[in-house]
């Protein structure tokens, strides 16, 4: 990262308070799933792959994955993994906990293509969000007192894989053992979207100075761009407890799930400088619930202030919701403490159903291969799951 966004993000940092405090038993909505309490004790992305992995050319492809009803186990004996992208055709997945970087043969065959030395996992944090981008690696991780976002060359080809040299693009971002977000993804317009939790700092996600309890944009170079909604900043939305799933469907709008506390996690549709209104509300504020502010619309104040309201809302026990994939028709949500993918029709975003409720345990990613398919990670490895011989596992199905 060049010393002027270094300076840049310093000064944000303001009211983001690092914390690295022990998980909590818990309470309800998230902290990866609504398992750890707040430290005040109040409270308990396209998915990972880059754009080009939503091209109209890679959907016009037909996958030979079975439907719903009887996934493909692709991969087994994952630990704690937690973010898919794609390499053309060859998905790569992030291990929380070990920091290493896997490639998936179509066989199943599961290899190391790197390992990140500085990865601090605790709670948590630990290496989080991948996302490829002309055939460049950025990964999202937890590094002692800071989250960091790094980028690698990716040399080889599929089967042989390796990591170049590392290069920091961003950072002395806020972290801590919870709240931490973490996803990663690029937009249709080519540039670098990360969530941001508040990192047990409520206050700071309705402190514009602040990164924590954001979802910023920055160009592949880790720069500010020049149309970001709040001048000289990175954050592209504010007002979010911990976002960890961001998409965006075949006109540009772009989706973004997000843990609740104790009473609703949503989905949104996130805009330009829109305010989502932790840790003043949580859940449909007042307004239609359908993603416009929930200030009066003649102007007036109905008592939660110039929110945002979500599209959807859920319980934490019905979901907890981390990755987010956006298909032709629907938009899938992979939930942790719901154990089960939530289904929302892009034609009704009011509406959803449920697959595979309790069948498979925590569900942290799910992302849309080239082909059509949908690869979904299990998450029972976490220390919150019940694992099983095979566990953690990624899976496959034809929507």
């Amino acid at each position: 990262m060049s010393t002027s966004s270094q300076r840049r993000a310093g000064r944000l940092l303001t009211g983001a308070a690092v914390s690295l405090a022990v998980v909590l038993p818990a309470c309800s909505s998230d902290s990866d799933s609504g398992e750890t309490a707040d430290p005040d004790g109040s409270g308990p992305g396209a998915a990972s792959a880059g754009a080009d992995s939503r091209s109209s050319g890679a959907r016009s492809q037909t996958s030979s994955a079975p439907g719903a009803d009887s996934p493909e186990v692709v991969a087994t004996g994952l630990e704690s993994p937690w973010s898919i992208a794609f390499v053309g055709q060859t998905p790569l997945v992030s291990e929380r906990n070990s920091g290493r970087i896997l490639e998936v043969s179509a066989g199943g065959d599961v290899r190391e293509v790197g390992r990140i030395d500085g990865v601090s996992a605790s709670g948590e944090a630990g290496l989080h969000g991948l996302a490829v981008d002309d055939n460049r690696l950025y990964a999202f991780f937890a590094a002692g007192t800071e989250n960091r976002i790094v980028r690698f060359d990716l040399l080889g080809e599929a089967g042989d894989l390796s990591l170049g040299e590392e290069a920091t693009i961003l950072d002395g971002l806020p972290t801590a053992n919870f709240h931490n977000g973490g996803r990663l993804a690029f937009g249709p317009d080519g540039m670098l979207y990360a969530t941001l939790g508040d990192t047990g700092d409520r206050s700071s996600a309705q402190d514009e100075e602040a990164l924590s309890g954001k979802i910023l944009r920055m160009t592949p170079e880790g720069e500010i761009p020049d149309d970001n909604p709040f001048g000289d900043s990175l954050v592209y939305s504010m007002g979010h407890r911990n976002p960890q799933g961001i998409g965006w469907d075949d006109d540009g709008k772009m989706y973004a799930s997000e843990f609740g506390q104790d009473t609703w996690d949503e989905l949104n549709i996130i805009e330009a400088g829109g305010n989502y209104g932790w840790a003043e509300v949580e859940g449909i504020a007042g307004g239609n619930g359908d993603g416009t502010s929930s200030g009066g619309s003649d102007g007036t104040d109905n008592g939660s202030g110039d929110f945002i309201d979500p599209v959807q809302q859920w319980t934490p026990d019905e979901a907890s919701p981390s990755g987010l994939a956006v298909t032709d028709d629907s938009i899938l949500i992979a939930g942790l403490r719901g154990e089960r993918l939530h289904q929302v029709p892009l034609a009704d975003l009011k509406s959803s159903s449920e697959l595979w409720t309790g069948e498979h345990g925590r569900l942290r990613d799910v992302v849309e291969a080239p082909d059509g398919s949908l690869l979904v990670l299990t998450n029972n490895t976490d220390g919150r799951g019940d694992p099983g011989a095979a566990d953690d596992r990624l899976l496959r199905f034809t929507p």
